[in-house]
């Protein structure tokens, strides 16, 4: 069975935008687009239904015009919004959702529900902001701490980057603790540290490049925070993709706080990757 790419809308603008980026992804794969609206409870003397149908079909035709070659499906669903997502990730290649509902505050770059998604769906959740004429970078960036999140991470890079004829950049970065004048005799400690982390980057980097010999594949090693590494390579990038959690990160956490960083930071879109079902994760981004 194909799995097909799930796209969540609300009528918003940036629900727009992720329409119009699932829509060409799920071409560029080669994959069927399943728009869904979960629709909420309304007061008896409003006609909900009617609204719902209307937004979903405008969902569906704006899909449809981005070209004849791509089989869209719609589905309306009910209850939670964030538990039907989630149970939609599961039989979905990848879930696609705009920064921000209707039901959020204007001032917020990124909303509760799409957190909420990112932080609990199996496999991508691709995370889009308001519609903008951007050029194409062809690069996919992808942050890599060597945990187990951050080899999903780096294998939906790859598929990405193979759909895209793009380019895979691996970052590793690592910021050094700031030490007070009791810790300086560990900053050498911390340097020779930070040396090795290195070198077990650039030979993983070096291992994809070996596995993957038809995709452009690069590394980068900063000594910079994670997130600022990763929004600043988001300028130049058409996607960063992230684990769920990293190895810094607490097991019990949904979100951590490096992919949470970068959903409030990243200019370009952001996928989140968490592991499926039966998956081992040992320590996500």
């Amino acid at each position: 069975m194909v799995r097909p790419i799930v796209v969540g809308v609300d009528g918003s603008t940036p629900a727009h935008a992720a329409v119009e980026w699932a829509a060409a992804d799920a071409r560029r794969r080669r994959l069927p687009l399943r728009i869904v609206h979960v629709c909420e409870q309304w007061q008896d003397n409003v006609n909900g239904m009617k609204y719902c149908a209307g937004m979903l079909q405008a969902a569906a035709d704006r899909a449809r015009a981005t070209g004849d070659d791509l089989e869209v499906n719609t589905e309306f669903l009910d209850g939670n919004v964030v538990e039907r997502l989630v149970g939609q990730s599961v039989s979905s290649q990848s879930v696609v959702l705009g920064s921000r509902g209707l039901g959020g505050f204007a001032g917020l770059v990124i909303g509760s529900v799409s957190l909420a998604v990112a932080g609990r769906a199996e496999g991508p959740v691709v995370v889009v902001r308001a519609a903008t004429t951007v050029p194409v970078h062809s690069l996919i960036v992808v942050g890599d701490d060597g945990s187990g999140a951050a080899r999903e991470a780096m294998l939906y890079a790859i598929e990405q980057a193979r759909a895209r004829s793009a380019r895979v950049l691996a970052v590793y970065a690592w910021r050094q603790p700031v030490l007070s004048a009791y810790g300086r005799d560990y900053a050498d400690l911390f340097t020779d540290s930070f040396g090795e982390e290195c070198r077990a980057a650039r030979e993983r980097v070096d291992a994809w490049r070996n596995e993957f010999a038809g995709v452009e594949i690069t590394g980068r090693q900063v000594n910079e925070h994670p997130v600022a590494a990763l929004a600043d390579a988001s300028a130049a990038a058409d996607l960063v993709v992230v684990g769920s959690r990293g190895r810094g990160g607490f097991t019990s956490a949904a979100l951590g706080s490096v992919s949470h960083g970068l959903l409030h930071h990243a200019v370009c879109p952001v996928a989140v990757v968490r592991p499926r079902s039966g998956r081992a994760e040992t320590t996500g981004q």
